[in-house]
């Protein structure tokens, strides 16, 4: 769990969820390092976490199910500590389809997601969450199919505010600053109110 800097916190915290753990992916992740600055910067509370069989996490990897029972388990674990606050979800990649799964149960107050593997999980499957959702997708993804997500982003009532990162491939190598910004941008209508009133997003 990260803080914002004294006088720039708002009453949200941001739980993010790292790419597929088979491939690599943990909370320090570099595309999941960067929505966790960026939020951060912005005021909010973030919380990133390693998935069940990641890192020092016990149990093995199980395909997006048990993996949203960790999300989960951390989202109560912010209402405990954080009770006040917005719950705000993002993911990137498999973390992605694990956050919109995960959505389908929980209030939000925003939602974002990088790059989601809609050609490879059963997102057609999920129920659009009832908050404001980001997707951020790269042109030159090699790994999730620019055209399914677009057509998948399209087929949502309303769609999900789609962002096409240019010159940007899976993991947004020489873009991650580009990629900071944009997230930063995308979510500033979102923003509860600071405390103190004295957030200098």
């Amino acid at each position: 769990m990260d803080v914002p800097e004294p006088g720039e916190e708002r009453p949200a915290t941001m739980v993010i969820c790292h790419p597929h753990p088979q491939h690599g992916g943990t909370m320090r992740n570099k595309v999941v390092t960067i929505m966790e600055r960026s939020m951060r910067e912005l005021g909010l509370h973030t919380v990133r976490f390693n998935f069940r069989g990641v890192g020092a996490s016990e149990g093995s990897f199980d395909d997006g199910y048990g993996e949203t029972d960790d999300l989960f388990a951390v989202t109560e674990w912010v209402r405990k500590v954080r009770p006040d606050d917005e719950l705000w979800l993002g993911g990137f990649s498999f973390g992605a389809y694990v956050s919109v799964r995960a959505a389908q149960n929980l209030r939000l107050g925003q939602l974002i997601s990088i790059a989601p593997p809609v050609d490879r999980y059963e997102f057609a499957s999920l129920s659009r969450p009832e908050c404001p959702w980001l997707v951020v997708q790269g042109d030159e993804d090699d790994v999730v199919s620019i055209d399914a997500v677009q057509e998948w982003a399209e087929s949502l009532e309303p769609a999900p505010d789609l962002v096409i990162m240019q010159q940007a491939g899976h993991f947004f190598h020489r873009r991650l600053m580009d990629l900071r910004g944009l997230l930063k941008n995308g979510v500033r209508e979102q923003l509860p109110e600071a405390s103190g009133n004295t957030a200098q997003p």
